[in-house]
Formats: C-alpha cells, sequence, structure tokens
C-alpha cells in the first residue's frame, strides 16, 4: 500500500498559486502554505535574505519543492524546542 500522497498537496484555485516563482509548477507542494521554519531564523535552511531587519522567504522554495516533507519534518523538533522556550 503506497501511502505518500498526504505529503503533497496542492491548491491551484488559491489566489495567490503560486505563491513563488518556479519552474516546475506542476510539482509545487502548498502543504506547507506557512513554513513552519519560519522562527529558526537563520537556521532554517532556506534560502531567504533579511530585507530592514526583516526575514524575506519570497525566492525560497525549500518548503514547496519535492522532499518538503522529509526536510520540514527532519527540522520540526527544532521548532518544538523553540517553542517550549516561551
Amino acid at each position: 500500500m503506497n501511502t505518500e500522497h498526504f505529503k503533497f498537496f496542492q491548491n491551484k484555485e488559491c489566489e495567490y498559486f503560486p505563491c513563488h516563482k518556479t519552474n516546475d509548477i506542476e510539482n509545487f507542494n502548498c502543504l506547507f502554505c506557512y513554513c513552519p521554519l519560519y522562527m529558526l531564523k537563520g537556521d532554517c535552511g532556506g534560502n531567504f535574505i533579511k530585507n530592514a531587519g526583516i526575514k524575506d522567504c519570497s525566492k525560497c522554495l525549500v518548503p514547496h519543492s519535492s522532499g518538503s516533507y522529509e526536510n520540514i519534518m527532519n527540522k520540526i523538533k527544532e521548532v518544538i524546542e523553540k517553542g517550549s522556550d516561551f
């Protein structure tokens, strides 16, 4: 039984689809519409820039690319640990 479909979701009816420029629209994953790694700041592993002191992820495709589910699930423990600091 193949149980991999939960790792990919695409909403082509979203008014923002795709929310980032991509050459691979068919594999654009919307599952992590808001990146759960954002709070890791510079340790998120994504392609971001700092713009006037604000983290700008507009060119980052990490949560939307192939393998994004595995990548995010591997780093989610760090997010949980940061959340427990509050």
